[in-house]
């Protein structure tokens, strides 16, 4: 089965490590993320989203939440729901 788009990077905090992810698709914590781009290729599990500098657990459609990411990413890459 195909990995479902759920979102795009549109910046990044490397300070902090966390990207802001519009989203295309409603995410919950405890889910496994792709991020895929030109020089972005891993997965983790979402443990820490926020929108408005406040925790949250599920993020819905059209938002744009702060994600916790393991590794840099860039502005453009594809955020995927693993299956």
């Amino acid at each position: 089965m195909a990995d479902k788009k759920v979102g795009q990077i549109v910046h990044f905090y490397d300070k902090i490590s966390v990207g802001i992810v519009k989203l295309s698709s409603p995410v919950t914590q405890g889910n496994t993320l792709k991020f895929k781009g030109n020089s972005t290729d891993f997965e983790q599990t979402l443990t820490d989203m926020q929108l408005d500098h406040k925790d949250i657990e599920k993020a819905k459609k059209g938002q744009e939440v702060g994600i916790k990411v393991d590794a840099p990413v860039k502005e453009g890459d594809e955020v995927f729901l693993a299956s």
